[in-house]
């Protein structure tokens, strides 16, 4: 096994209030809805164990499940880490941030995330693996934000996109 590791990050100005899009990023039965290849989210306290679908590249399929330990600043700031229970094997884990704040046109909303997963690929395979992870959470990302907007009731002409 070797671990692979990927790294995104946006910035988005969404026409609409700062607490609409906190009730959405901290509801973990709706981020399933709207986000592409995430089935499901099963909360224990500030512990969020994410189950994903199964994603196949380079001849490998993994379903893979982890679980964050997730720290919420109300309304502003959510923070999140890997952190698998004692005993476990958790071979995917995220790390990274959003970041809310109030602008002129309605919300900034920053995000971050690092996604790491141990395949039983060779070392040199990095440079292929981690171009498909990229690829991969750039299209989810696209869609996530397309369904935000939906959900929101928000065009998506009223997305200003930083990156």
């Amino acid at each position: 096994m070797n671990r692979f590791s990927a790294t995104t990050e946006s910035t988005a100005v969404v026409a609409a209030p700062r607490k609409d899009i906190w009730a959405v990023l901290t509801d973990p039965v709706v981020l399933p809805e709207l986000t592409p290849l995430l089935e499901r989210i099963e909360t224990d306290g500030r512990y969020w164990r994410w189950h994903m679908k199964s994603i196949s590249a380079l001849g490998v399929s993994i379903a893979p499940s982890f679980t964050e330990l997730m720290t919420f600043v109300e309304g502003e700031r959510i923070d999140y880490r890997h952190d698998a229970p004692a005993g476990s094997v958790e071979r995917t884990g995220a790390d990274g941030w959003y970041v809310l704040a109030d602008v002129a046109k309605g919300t900034e909303l920053a995000i971050s995330l690092t996604l790491s997963v141990d395949l039983p690929l060779p070392r040199a395979a990095a440079r292929a693996v981690e171009k498909v992870m990229l690829s991969t959470m750039a299209r989810t990302g696209d869609r996530f934000s397309a369904n935000l907007l939906r959900h929101l009731g928000v065009s998506s002409q009223a997305l200003i996109t930083q990156k």
